[in-house]
């Protein structure tokens, strides 16, 4: 069987994947989603969801620093990865030994398709293709109306920002905001000075990576009276795979309040 991952590599397998290792959490997710739990045999420390589920599952390490003893000890037929999250030199060792399908996400488009392709690879195409669709129905139906210009922080001490080339930057656009740091690629560092500069109608403080609370959304709005500061859901944000069902009624709440 062969099969083509969002880097274009083909994947070659002998026999339908029976024990699978997920290195990324939100398609950790999508995995037991799809009904893939017998299956899954290795997960990252930082794979949450479903909580009853993923801590009965072996770890092997976090998203960039992999235990290669422990994968090799699961024995998988089948790594889940992704460009971004995991880190290219680990990925190329494993790719060395075990079949790795690796997702490349910057819109809901490339989420879509992620969620298609793993669902093919994983013998679950129908239940993914559903999911699939179901997510892509809903989002069209969202309010696209002018909402403002808005800075996402996604990290304090540095601050730094989901900038252009993101899945965040592409949520926020279906959502009606202008992110005022699209002019910059991925995620940059910048400086008050600069967030003041854009002069950004809402400043939305993440949940992740970096947890920011009430504290810091008190600090923020201190420094910048003219903008609205919020603090987000950063799963709703940037989780790209059956999370997106959760994200729907998310949004629908947010527009409303926004």
């Amino acid at each position: 069987m062969l099969f083509t991952d969002q880097l274009h590599r083909t994947i070659k397998l002998p026999y339908p994947p029976q024990r699978i290792i997920s290195l990324v959490p939100s398609q950790t997710e999508l995995l037991f989603h799809l009904g893939l739990a017998e299956k899954i045999v290795g997960v990252t420390k930082f794979c949450l969801h479903p909580y009853e589920q993923v801590k009965k599952v072996s770890k092997i390490g976090g998203t960039k620093n992999f235990h290669f003893e422990k994968i090799d000890e699961l024995a998988p037929d089948l790594i889940i990865a992704n460009k971004e999250e995991n880190y290219q030199e680990g990925i190329e060792r494993l790719a060395e030994k075990y079949p790795v399908w690796i997702s490349d996400i910057y819109t809901l488009e490339d989420a879509l398709n992620m969620i298609v392709g793993i669902g093919e690879i994983c013998t679950k195409k129908t239940e993914a293709q559903m999911v699939a669709a179901f997510i892509q129905s809903n989002f069209s139906l969202l309010t696209k109306t002018y909402k403002g210009k808005v800075a996402y922080l996604i990290w304090k001490n540095p601050y730094m920002v989901a900038g252009n080339r993101t899945f965040i930057n592409d949520i926020l656009q279906r959502l009606g905001f202008e992110n005022v740091f699209a002019d910059k690629s991925r995620y940059p560092q910048v400086s008050l000075p600069e967030i003041a500069e854009k002069e950004p109608d809402y400043i939305f403080l993440s949940s992740e990576p970096y947890p920011f609370q009430e504290k810091h959304l008190q600090e923020m709005q201190q420094l910048f009276p003219d903008s609205q500061v919020q603090l987000v859901n950063g799963e709703m944000f940037s989780w790209y795979g059956s999370r997106l069902l959760e994200a729907i009624k998310y949004f629908r709440n947010f527009l409303k309040n926004s």
